[in-house]
């Protein structure tokens, strides 16, 4: 039986430090949690009701453990698993253009499904419950349908977007475009209110604004608003692509894409490194969200968001690692620390971006809450980083590393359980990416 297709169990989690990230910042240290159905049926401080133990199927003691939402991966490139390491100093365009372009062009079927395995499993043992992969290597639709068997397999839920450029290097036709995110909405449409969420959905994924023409770039995001999904779209990275953008068109990436109708709720706009503060008032008047990736941005010098201006003024702010030739890990506890320590020490004070702000940004805004699906991670705080507890937000948000995830859970089914992977051998999986790796690089010609 696959992973999705997985019953879900009835489980009571209790005598740990439960951290729902709800409005409030309610934290039960003890606390219990109550999944059944697939859905947190129930939650609260101190031992849970004998009604509900009689009624687990059954009983994880998480004593000195935090028990928290997933995490959302809010960006990333699956297939840059097989990249790693590569990041070699260059500054971004030169670092596509001379290794990550060359190896993509390369890529298999095969390979991209072993390369998104590969991440997905790293996701997952680093507490992530989704991952939106800005999915680049469209030259089949057999690479597209790679990505979505191993998020089946593995059991994660994913948002796959479904990159595009119809300008420059190996440029797609605009129909072309269209007639495939037409079909992959087709494939995975969205629920129906009130359901469970589906494992995969599609989004809208156009690489950046001076790669795409405005035309595509409507016609696209109007596709996506029917589909009720979201356009994913790397915005500002550096100084170079925003000079780019005011060149041909006079304006700023951000307004240019508001002056196109693309800047709206259902915009994610990732990176925003450059943006001043017109741009961020604007990103705030349109309710669009900022996908914030400190990491990659720090390795390939590319700057610090504003991420603390951003928060400050109310934009929806969530995280991503980028991909692993970036980053170049998948740990979003590693992202956290990093967007915290980057945003105090960009506006010299310590006061900005609290742990449980930050950490609610990691869950892309999601809570443990009666009915909401039961998505949840218990996080090993007995540890000497993390000794004495006094605080578990503020334990969870700068003395957590990604190994210290014990089990994750996505739709109230472990996929990962006592630190074990459920769905698969992982070191099967290390051995078959280890061969097909080095074989890409000798088809690709990187050295």
């Amino acid at each position: 039986m696959s992973p999705e297709a997985a019953p879900p169990e009835s489980v009571l989690i209790e005598d740990g430090s439960v951290v729902t990230l709800a409005p409030g910042g309610a934290v039960f240290s003890p606390g219990f949690v109550f999944v059944e159905g697939g859905r947190i049926a129930a939650l609260g401080g101190g031992a849970a009701p004998a009604e509900l133990r009689a009624r687990a199927g059954e009983c994880v003691a998480a004593r000195h453990k935090a028990v928290l939402p997933g995490l959302t991966n809010a960006h990333t490139h699956l297939s840059q698993t097989f990249m790693r390491g590569l990041a070699g100093g260059r500054p971004l365009l030169s670092w596509l253009r001379d290794l990550i372009w060359p190896l993509q062009s390369a890529m298999s079927a095969s390979d991209l499904r072993l390369a998104a395995t590969l991440g997905l499993v790293e996701s997952l043992r680093c507490g992530v419950t989704h991952v939106v992969d800005h999915h680049k290597i469209t030259t089949s639709p057999a690479h597209t349908a790679a990505i979505c068997r191993a998020a089946e397999t593995v059991g994660v839920r994913l948002t796959l977007a479904r990159s595009w450029a119809d300008r420059g290097k190996n440029a797609e036709a605009a129909s072309g475009i269209l007639s495939d995110l037409e079909r992959l909405f087709d494939a995975y449409p969205a629920p129906e209110p009130g359901a469970q969420p589906p494992l995969i959905r599609i989004a809208n994924g156009p690489l950046v604004p001076w790669r795409c023409s405005a035309e595509t770039l409507k016609k696209s995001h109007a596709l996506a608003r029917r589909n009720a999904a979201p356009t994913h779209i790397h915005v500002s990275e550096t100084r170079e692509e925003v000079q780019m953008t005011l060149d041909e068109t006079g304006l700023r990436p951000v307004a240019w894409l508001d002056s196109l109708g693309v800047l709206d709720e259902s915009a994610q706009i990732v990176h925003a490194v450059w943006v001043d503060e017109a741009e961020i008032e604007r990103l705030a008047q349109r309710r669009a969200t900022v996908v914030h990736c400190p990491v990659s941005n720090a390795v390939l010098g590319s700057g610090i968001a504003p991420v603390a201006a951003l928060h400050h003024r109310g934009v929806s702010v969530c995280l991503g690692t980028d991909g692993a030739a970036s980053n170049d890990t998948q740990d979003v506890f590693e992202t956290v620390k990093w967007t915290t320590g980057l945003a105090r020490a960009a506006t010299f004070d310590a006061t900005k971006l609290p742990a449980m702000e930050v950490l609610r940004m990691a869950a892309a805004g999601h809570a443990l809450i009666p009915g909401s699906p039961a998505d949840l991670i218990l996080v090993n705080l007995d540890h000497t980083r993390a000794m004495p507890v006094h605080d578990p937000v503020s334990a969870l948000a700068l003395s957590t590393h990604g190994s210290d995830v014990e089990s994750v859970m996505v739709g109230g089914a472990w996929r990962m359980r006592a630190g074990g992977v459920v769905a698969l051998d992982e070191a099967a999986l290390l051995g078959e990416c280890r061969a097909a790796a080095l074989a890409l690089r000798r088809r690709a010609g990187v050295n």
